[in-house]
């Protein structure tokens, strides 16, 4: 896997910085790039990472990808979880804007959000936003719940596997 140092870069964050949208990790401009729709952004930024990035990394890199764009399912930057219930507005004002983005431009989806975005129904949404959209959603293994497993602890023998997103947007 290559480090971050031999990556092209980039995020996307809000003026106020509190929130992100993207993280981008680029190490082969020929190639296709994985999308991870996961939870919500950590600590890492265009030039650091954090260890579900690092996870990501390393998965695309196994799958042959030329690199990986990670977007969430809320944009609000927090280590754990329950951060998610203190602002008025977890999701962030170009977070589906950004997802479609992305989505619409990757060669695989990975839908990867665990459990926790069923808060404010969130995972629902961004469920139906991928449906209209017309975007093929994959996941490396599911909860009991129906939810994507958040992609951390999972093992790297794991492959993308094709996700029905229509049971989690009510359809």
């Amino acid at each position: 896997m290559p480090s971050l140092e031999e990556c092209r870069t980039d995020a996307v964050f809000s003026p106020c910085e509190r929130y992100r949208y993207t993280l981008e990790r680029i190490w082969d401009e020929g190639k296709p790039f994985a999308n991870f729709i996961c939870l919500n952004p950590s600590t890492a930024t265009a030039t650091k990472d954090d260890p579900t990035n690092r996870r990501c990394r390393g998965f695309a890199w196994d799958w042959g990808m030329g690199g990986m764009i990670t977007t969430n399912v809320f944009g609000w930057r927090s280590t754990d979880p329950k951060g998610l219930k203190d602002p008025e507005e977890p999701v962030g004002a170009d977070n589906d804007r950004w997802i479609m983005e992305i989505a619409s431009r990757a060669g695989v989806v990975v839908v990867a959000w665990g459990n926790h975005a069923r808060l404010n129904s969130r995972s629902r949404d961004v469920a139906r936003l991928l449906l209209d959209g017309g975007i093929a959603a994959t996941a490396l293994a599911v909860n009991g719940s129906g939810e994507p497993k958040h992609p951390l602890y999972l093992s790297a023998e794991l492959r993308p596997q094709p996700f029905d997103l229509s049971a989690l947007a009510g359809l």
